[in-house]
């Protein structure tokens, strides 16, 4: 029998308990968690919960008389509820006037509107929906829509725009991660037949790779650089340099901007541009303008990281929606692929010629010979030859 962690409740050779960080949040979270996804080993609801203090996580499915929720139904002004629906108030008017606790149900799909809907107090909360920044990466079970994520990665999410420093409450997400690519890297080396029997649907390619095919006539792909200081000059990053292509029609943007704050010393050398042409670049608002007209109504940007999409949304640009180029990569590849140089290589993808300057001119090269691959994969009917291990 296999030990397990008494914490994450995982067996030990697959804990995360030492890639989970502790982070303090003004928002109190309460999980509500269906027993049946309490047995499931792979759920995050747990692995959220461990990761904040101001936390509290509670197993059942008719909380009638439970005193906790009877505390919290009672002052609904304070109080929302995170799940989807036609009633459910979007983040943006959410951050206006932030719950002091939010509620997070957790569950599959048709268990989670179970439990919601065998608790006639949650119906009288305030309710919060989102749509996530990029695709979910719980690429270990399946989701019932693009747009569904992981308990963990919408908590995530969510804290992140009520209480802003995204990049803090993103440290979350490692354990997550790591279970991931644990899961799956056991699953690749497994040799003995499933514990269960699995009753496979017809073959098609994986989601974020059927995503890439399905938007490519609207993908924008985009690359920026920014003027970085060391973290103790506490000034922001700003967009210096953003490229863009539409690979449908081949059609390309390129905007050089002049900084709006002392250029860093390690700018030009990063960039690969001279001090010279940064200095002599236009203005954030007249190439803002430009990028605003090269867009179309539709158009989904695809990113290998979201860098590019937190420059532009920290001089209000308004963001699309967008593609995680990166992450379909990685599921492509079954493996993480490093930059998106490396990425190229890894799928034997044929970079087209350089037609932008500095380093966001080879990347966005490189970016386009990835999405090229990856739409290919995503129309497939048949599945990849499997490898033949060297005899």
């Amino acid at each position: 029998m296999r030990s397990l962690c008494l914490r994450c409740l995982r067996p030990q050779s697959t804990c995360y308990c030492a890639r989970v960080p502790q982070v303090d949040s003004r928002t109190r979270l309460v999980f509500l968690q269906h027993p049946r996804e309490r047995r499931v080993a792979i759920g995050t609801a747990r692995m959220a919960h461990l990761s904040l203090p101001n936390s509290e996580l509670y197993v059942g499915v008719d909380f009638t008389g439970h005193r906790r929720l009877a505390e919290l139904a009672a002052r609904p002004e304070r109080v929302a509820v995170l799940f989807p629906g036609e009633e459910a108030v979007p983040l943006e008017e959410a951050k206006q006037n932030p719950p002091e606790t939010l509620i997070v149900v957790d569950g599959t799909w048709p268990l989670a509107r179970k439990l919601v809907k065998t608790n006639p107090l949650l119906a009288g909360l305030p309710r919060i929906g989102f749509v996530p920044r990029r695709p979910s990466n719980y690429r270990i079970r399946a989701e019932p829509a693009e747009h569904c994520v992981s308990t963990i990665e919408a908590v995530v999410e969510v804290l992140g725009a009520l209480e802003g420093e995204q990049e803090r409450f993103d440290t979350m997400l490692r354990a997550f991660e790591y279970m991931v690519d644990t899961q799956l890297d056991c699953q690749e080396k497994r040799t003995e037949p499933p514990r269960r029997r699995i009753y496979k649907s017809a073959w098609q390619p994986p989601l974020e790779l059927r995503s890439i095919a399905e938007s490519f006539e609207h993908l924008v792909l985009l690359y920026a650089e920014a003027n970085a200081h060391p973290a103790e000059r506490n000034l922001p990053s700003e967009l210096v340099h953003l490229v863009a292509m539409r690979p449908a029609t081949g059609e390309r943007f390129e905007a050089i901007l002049a900084p709006r704050q002392p250029m860093a010393r390690s700018t030009p050398l990063h960039v690969e541009l001279s001090e010279e042409v940064l200095l002599a670049g236009e203005s954030l608002e007249a190439g803002l303008a430009r990028f605003q007209a090269f867009l179309r109504p539709g158009d989904k940007l695809a990113v290998w990281t979201t860098f590019a999409l937190d420059l532009l949304r920290r001089d209000g640009f308004p963001v699309p929606e967008a593609l995680n180029v990166r992450l379909a990569c990685a599921r492509a590849l079954k493996s993480k692929p490093g930059g998106v140089e490396q990425g190229a290589e890894q799928l034997g993808a044929r970079l087209p010629e350089q037609w932008a300057g500095g380093r966001a001119g080879r990347r966005i090269v490189a970016l386009e010979a990835v999405v090229r691959a990856l739409d290919e994969r995503g129309r497939a009917t048949q599945p990849p030859p499997r490898e033949r291990m060297a005899s």
